[in-house]
């Protein structure tokens, strides 16, 4: 549920892709051959049902200019040793969905920017400046808090 929760924001939309990612699950479960751990590849799944969500809803829209991008750079962010767990976890899901899924997958998946911009269907540079525009908007709203 944490993770749904971090991709698309809200709960009731988190619901329906956990829903829906245990079904998928259930019907893919033969085709686990047990190769790497089950928790990695169940974490896939709801991974890419969340973003599959994402893409019909049309939140993904990720063909934003990079010049845009790079005038929203900031100083140095802000320590968030203060900041609680669910505060953080909170600020993520006020994030715009486009930066939040790049920030998910980067920051809190592992995945690589090309990684990202395969399942998106973006360029790398666009993964980059929406993983930025995040992580400008996440120092924003902790500066806020402080």
């Amino acid at each position: 549920m944490a993770l749904c929760l971090r991709y698309m924001g809200n709960r009731e939309d988190a619901e329906d892709v956990l829903q829906e990612g245990f079904i998928t699950l259930f019907k893919k479960l033969d085709s686990y051959t047990g190769a790497g751990s089950f928790e990695g590849w169940a974490r896939k799944i709801f991974v890419n049902t969340a973003l599959m969500h994402l893409r019909k809803t049309d939140a993904l829209s990720l063909g934003e200019d990079i010049q845009e991008a790079r005038s929203l750079f900031a100083e140095e962010a802000t320590p968030v040793q203060k900041m609680g767990y669910a505060e953080l976890m909170r600020m993520i899901g006020e994030l715009p969905p486009d930066a939040r899924t790049v920030f998910n997958m980067y920051v809190l998946e592992g995945y690589s920017h090309k990684e990202i911009a395969q399942e998106l269907g973006c360029t790398e540079a666009t993964s980059r400046s929406k993983l930025q525009r995040a992580r400008i908007r996440l120092q924003e709203m902790i500066k806020e808090k402080l």
